[in-house]
């Protein structure tokens, strides 16, 4: 069930922009032992919700990997979303809602209000931060942030910074979602036919050549017009639009912009080096949005680090699809609490 925790206190975002309060939106499942040692926690990426045992249900539900009746599982709904945490539908504080004046916020924004939530949990202890995509973003830097309370760390199909390729892909979105001049218009289906044109910009670097020719088959008298990875582009704008929010979106590309560990800490180096968690980073071999060299950056500066390979035909969202393997991936490496 979606609960929601409600911070009264202004929140002083990075860039120093106060929130006059935020709501966060969270789902938990299965219950605190005695010893409080099952926490999970999963981090959700770019347009996800709160309710992970759906978007992920290859990965948590009973007998899985990460199982409600062993494990404390929480995910909280990020900053800047539209699934119930503080967003561009919220209001400010003359009661007008925010709509594309909403303040831009930054992967640390997201944190820190993810450790809010987690003292109003109770929760002193993480025994698995994880997240795939701008997820892995997230699960990075809190461990970072708060170092004695990660003890596990997977980090998947992510990076220790958004790179010159992902901000260019990111821009491409937000000239599409710029070019619906309703974007600036305060209606709630503001921006939707810029968004649509946006989330197919995205699939193709979700994905990959293979994974469009394998799922989207030609054949010889198909009409050029009407071919199904023209239908299936369409169908994934539609299906977005349905559910999701164009100023949420266009807000969540730029905080995946602003992700680099380093700034303001000396360099990525020496972020990654402060990070005190068994950290077991998961590379999908044919990811075109974080790449090898992604992963050998984070595996080369944070200590102790394991990398394992995921192999997978659907590029970046693989981590999406791939349960089995990336189940047995993450069990190699964490031997869950038996209580």
């Amino acid at each position: 069930m979606l609960q929601k925790y409600i911070s009264e206190k202004p929140f002083v975002l990075e860039s120093g922009i106060r929130l006059p309060r935020i709501d966060i939106a969270f789902h938990i499942y299965g219950k605190l032992n005695a010893a409080k040692d099952n926490v999970v926690w999963i981090c959700h990426a770019l347009t996800a919700n709160a309710d992970v045992a759906d978007w992920w249900s290859g990965m948590v539900g009973k007998g899985k990997c990460f199982d409600p009746e062993k494990q404390f599982i929480v995910c909280a709904n990020v900053l800047g979303s539209c699934y119930g945490t503080t967003g561009p539908l919220s209001k400010d504080g003359n009661g007008s809602v925010y709509y594309d004046k909403f303040p831009d916020i930054t992967i640390r924004d997201m944190v820190k209000a993810h450790t809010l939530l987690r003292k109003h949990l109770g929760i002193e202890k993480i025994e698995v931060l994880t997240g795939g995509s701008i997820g892995s973003f997230q699960a990075i830097e809190w461990a970072i942030m708060e170092p004695k309370v990660i003890r596990n760390l997977v980090l998947i199909a992510g990076g220790a910074m958004s790179t010159p390729w992902t901000s260019g892909l990111n821009e491409a979105q937000r000239m599409a979602i710029r070019a619906d001049k309703s974007f600036f218009k305060k209606t709630a289906d503001g921006g939707k036919e810029g968004m649509k044109a946006a989330r197919a910009i995205a699939l193709l670097s979700y994905r990959n050549a293979v994974a469009y020719n394998k799922t989207q088959p030609l054949e010889p008298d198909d009409d050029y017009r009407n071919l199904k990875a023209i239908t299936y582009q369409q169908y994934q704008g539609e299906k977005l639009a349905r559910r999701f929010d164009a100023r949420a979106y266009y807000l969540l590309t730029r905080a995946f912009d602003s992700h680099h560990v380093g700034r303001n800490r000396g360099s990525l180096q020496k972020a990654l080096a402060a990070i005190k968690a068994r950290t077991l980073i998961v590379g999908i071999d044919t990811d075109i949005l974080f790449p090898e060299e992604d992963q050998q950056v984070m595996l080369k500066n944070i200590p102790g680090a394991e990398l394992q390979w995921l192999h997978s035909d659907f590029g970046h969202d693989g981590f999406l699809l791939e349960f089995r393997d990336l189940t047995r991936i993450i069990r190699n490496f964490w031997k869950p609490v038996k209580k």
